[in-house]
């Protein structure tokens, strides 16, 4: 059986996404990076591997990350501090989810994990 263990982000500014990534997701460096490639990991316990693949381009990546929040009026408060933006979006009514994207510009989405 195949499980997913990893997902490879591409990014122009590793250092940023590091920085960025680790205070979002309480992520810490595996190894130490080198200018093309990181891997970020789980402080605790286990989990997915985040890692990130040094880009050139400035087209939009066909990816997305969702994170789920049972607080997420105060996740994406806490992530807009850390450096990320709340582009505009076309929500449908009953939208569970908040459209973001980190410092490189990758989308990504926290979704409201409350009963509803």
């Amino acid at each position: 059986m195949l499980k997913i263990r990893a997902i490879v982000w591409g990014v122009k500014d590793i250092p940023k996404a590091i920085s960025f990534w680790s205070a979002a997701l309480d992520y810490v460096l595996k190894y130490p990076p080198d200018e093309d490639f990181a891997i970020l990991v789980p402080k605790k316990g286990d989990g997915i591997q985040l890692s990130f693949n040094r880009v050139t381009t400035s087209k939009p990546r066909k990816h997305h990350m969702d994170l789920f929040s049972d607080d997420p009026k105060a996740e994406v408060e806490r992530l807009i501090s850390l450096g990320a933006t709340k582009p505009e979006w076309r929500y449908e009514e009953d939208a569970d989810y908040v459209v973001l994207h980190d410092p490189d510009g990758n989308a990504f989405c926290v979704i409201d994990t409350r009963p509803r």
